[in-house]
């Protein structure tokens, strides 16, 4: 079911944009700088997820400090490498921060980074996002949660008041968990998807969106250079979409066969193959490129009539690098006015 929403730039409910930190070309010491100037620049939240690289709430904390009417969120944070009640620690820490609130996403993350980087069991993820959700949003709501949950053997856990500003989101991509984060969260963030692929993806949401986040992130390179946006485009679409969780999502869509090659050779262990086998309409549609005029038109196909926020992450490209001095111009020319 899809509720009537606002475009970009009229109506009651205008679309809520943000960015992704850490942003190319900057040192974290050096985003200060940038994050002051983000409302400025049109843009409304800052984003984190957490995988390699930053963690996802250090940014978030010094955003705080910079620029406190920006809403903080995640993007996401694996259920699986904090407990429950630190990650509702967290959020209500953060929501005592930032006036501009806090969105908290929260998912299943890849076995790559849950298992391969951490050592811990990637196991029945739905149920653990389920479990983790009742948790964190009985906490946040200043109620005593008592366990044990199904897969987590905790026993009791209450955070000394409420935190009205903090909502719970989850990462979603198919029927199940999106209905879980409609029926049970405040909304969803979906992911590595083109915007044709908004469509069905929103029709199979078994539950009302009236009142509920629906954000959708979109990777993107402000550059020019055919060959630098080729290497980086194959390298990063590539390794997403064999990761379980996004080949299964597209199998989903109806790529399978489209991505069957790529597929096979990463399989095989040929990786350098995988990527050539990528087919570029696929390349293109998850990784937007070009001048970041061609890019905001692009970003605008992905302004479905249910879409509450866009994520931007922003890949660095040998323009950025000669002159990272333009980052806050380049993204403001990404966000649709």
């Amino acid at each position: 079911m899809i509720a009537p929403s606002a475009d970009a730039t009229t109506g009651p409910a205008p679309v809520r944009w943000g960015v992704n930190l850490p942003l190319p070309a900057h040192s974290l010491p050096d985003h200060r700088a940038v994050v002051e100037r983000l409302a400025d620049a049109g843009f409304d939240d800052v984003w984190t997820g957490e995988g390699l690289g930053d963690d996802g709430i250090t940014p978030l904390a010094a955003t705080a400090a910079w620029a406190p009417e920006l809403r903080l969120c995640t993007g996401v944070l694996p259920v699986y490498t904090r407990g429950p009640a630190v990650i509702a620690q967290t959020a209500y820490t953060l929501a005592q921060l930032a006036r501009g609130g806090v969105l908290l996403g929260i998912g299943s993350s890849i076995p790559a980074f849950v298992h391969g980087a951490n050592g811990v069991a990637f196991e029945e993820p739905y149920k653990r996002v389920r479990d983790t959700l009742r948790h964190v949003r009985g906490a946040l709501r200043g109620e005593l949660v008592e366990g044990p949950a199904p897969t987590i053997p905790f026993e009791r856990f209450q955070l000394p008041r409420a935190a009205p500003t903090a909502k719970v989101i989850l990462g979603a991509l198919r029927p199940g968990m999106l209905k879980l984060a409609f029926t049970e969260a405040d909304g969803a963030i979906t992911n590595i998807l083109c915007a044709e692929d908004l469509p069905p993806v929103i029709d199979s949401i078994d539950a009302p969106l009236a009142g509920r986040e629906l954000v959708v992130k979109v990777f993107c390179c402000p550059s020019e250079d055919a060959d630098h946006v080729d290497r980086a485009g194959r390298e990063f679409v590539t390794y997403m979409l064999n990761m379980p969780t996004y080949r299964g999502f597209h199998q989903w869509l109806g790529r399978g066969e489209e991505l069957a090659e790529m597929n096979a050779r990463w399989d095989d262990g040929d990786l350098a193959g995988a990527r050539r086998a990528l087919p570029v309409q696929v390349r293109d549609g998850l990784f937007v490129h070009g001048s970041p005029h061609a890019i905001r038109e692009q970003v605008r196909r992905f302004l479905h009539p249910a879409v509450t926020a866009v994520n931007l992450f922003v890949f660095s490209g040998p323009e950025l690098e000669r002159r990272p001095d333009t980052l806050v111009d380049v993204l403001a020319a990404l966000r649709p006015r």
